[in-house]
């Protein structure tokens, strides 16, 4: 950590984007093999062990407030995880990390007054319409359950900012999310128990490495990254999420989207950009997602 200090923390961020997109884009390849409840509690419960023996939360000693806030945040932490993975089998991620977006982006508007926000909003929705291919795709051919899941991601997102800023509020450092990751693994355990026994050495790397990739390392570099920047700078860095979730499908998957949708994807990053960044009122240290 102390190394990290003199590292300038918008490259922390952006490491940290990085991180998380490729370990998406790694999930995506595991989702086929266990399906995404084994995938997603193969991640959470690695991460979960490595958080606990790092933050050692305390298990004693909270109010019944403070309970309800990492139960909750965990649920949220949870369930976003497990639709967001089961986006991935439907869905290039580049597509669904622009879906799931638009939770944070509409939280983010509902928060502002300003008339800037709703036309960004505006702009972000038509970016959606393009990315989905709901203009140039007969209805019927349109993937609805893997938009349906991406979408609802993106609901779950804006729960775990929520809920993020509150338990932060609560919990010292860590201790808060490692209890949170404890509860998230026990909620999405019914929807990925019945692939334990298909877990092989293989299968048991790849999901170590999504377990860091996508949680331990970017939590680690954002935790110190927060420290030294602003609201703005972060929702700004933020705001490429979707943008490099789509060169990691290139790279990982040899996921390639077509004009429109590299169109509608810079429609919702530059929307992000106003929302998040110029406009951001919110600590930013709430506004870190999958």
């Amino acid at each position: 950590m102390r190394r990290l200090e003199g590292v300038p923390a918008p490259l922390l961020v952006l490491a940290g984007i990085v991180s998380v997109q490729f370990g998406g884009a790694l999930a995506a390849t595991l989702v086929p093999e266990i399906g995404a409840g084994g995938s997603v509690v193969m991640r959470l419960l690695f991460a979960t062990v490595i958080l606990v023996a790092v933050a050692r939360p305390r298990w004693r000693g909270h109010s019944r407030k403070a309970w309800l806030t990492v139960i909750g945040f965990g649920i949220a932490l949870g369930l976003m995880n497990f639709t967001f993975y089961g986006s991935l089998a439907h869905l290039p991620i580049g597509v669904a990390v622009t879906i799931e977006f638009l939770g944070p982006l509409l939280l983010a508007a509902a928060l502002s007054r300003r008339a800037v926000d709703l036309i960004a909003v505006l702009a972000a929705a038509g970016g959606v319409l393009l990315i989905s291919e709901a203009l140039t795709v007969p209805f019927a051919e349109l993937n609805l359950t893997g938009l349906g899941l991406a979408a609802t991601a993106g609901a779950f997102w804006a729960a775990y900012i929520i809920f993020s800023g509150r338990t932060g509020a609560e919990f010292d450092k860590l201790e808060g999310l490692a209890l949170a990751m404890v509860v998230a693994t026990a909620v999405t355990l019914p929807f990925g128990i019945a692939s334990v026994p298909d877990w092989d050495g293989e299968l048991i790397a790849k999901g170590l490495g999504i377990a860091i990739l996508s949680s331990v390392l970017p939590y680690s570099l954002e935790m110190v990254a927060l420290r030294r920047m602003t609201a703005q700078v972060f929702g700004i860095l933020l705001s490429l999420e979707p943008a490099v979730a789509a060169l990691a499908g290139l790279i990982i998957l040899s996921q390639r989207l077509h004009g429109w949708q590299l169109l509608g994807m810079a429609l919702v990053v530059l929307a992000s950009a106003i929302v998040l960044g110029v406009g951001a009122r919110k600590d930013p240290a709430e506004s870190t997602g999958s």
